[in-house]
């Protein structure tokens, strides 16, 4: 039997390309997405399956569940890719609280709505992945070094929501292991989307490798933070 994935804001950017590749490479997969009317016209495009789906939207998320679950009886692979930058964009000491919420709503506490929604459906999995899309900007160890890209980078919103998508990815790891299921975080790379207005260097071909890499890697490798080129300092 081919391999089932589920990814989270599936109809543009990596979700949509990560949904491309694992198609062409046998999976079955089921794109989530905001948009009924987006997510169909992707499903129709990718020749993938959709439902509507908003990772801040319990009652969403537990009709999203009901739904895979009528057409299958587990996955195989969950990925948390639906993701924001948020409005705020100024200094830390400037944040307020509502616009930390914006961002946390979305990239932290959606994850953690979302994969605990569909952990029973991975437990049905002979062989479960969990990846979270991070990025090199929640690196604790990559922002603190003068020397590194990130070093000038200082949004605290969406930083501080990746370095959380890192804990969960350790979190849970520990908590699935038993269950054969494995749980990472994929670090993309800049890659040109939506979510940066299309000013990172690299394609969402290049940025999607390592989240279809660790989907169906066959390694016992679970708490990891990985890009295509290995693991990145936490």
């Amino acid at each position: 039997m081919n391999k089932i994935a589920f990814i989270t804001g599936g109809n543009k950017g990596l979700g949509k390309e990560i949904a491309k590749q694992l198609k062409e490479l046998g999976v079955d997969v089921i794109i989530g997405t905001r948009s009924k009317e987006l997510g169909a016209d992707t499903a129709n495009e990718l020749d993938v399956e959709s439902v509507q789906l908003d990772v801040t939207d319990h009652g969403g998320i537990t009709r999203a569940v009901k739904e895979v679950e009528d057409r299958y009886d587990h996955i195989d692979i969950l990925i948390n890719n639906a993701g924001i930058t948020g409005s705020f964009k100024g200094k830390p000491s400037e944040v307020t609280i509502k616009q930390l919420q914006e961002v946390y709503d979305t990239n932290v506490f959606g994850i953690v709505s979302v994969t605990n929604a569909f952990i029973p459906l991975l437990k049905k999995s002979d062989n479960g992945r969990i990846i979270n899309m991070s990025s090199g900007l929640g690196s604790l160890t990559l922002n603190s070094d003068p020397g590194s890209e990130f070093y000038n980078y200082n949004l605290i919103t969406y930083q501080s929501s990746k370095t959380a998508v890192n804990a969960l990815t350790v979190a849970y790891s520990k908590e699935l292991r038993e269950f054969n299921i494995k749980v990472n975080s994929a670090d993309p790379g800049f890659t040109a989307t939506d979510l940066n207005q299309h000013r990172g260097y690299r394609t969402v071909e290049q940025g999607a490798s390592v989240a279809v890499k660790l989907a169906l890697d066959e390694s016992d490798k679970t708490g990891t933070y990985q890009d295509e080129n290995g693991e990145v300092p936490w």
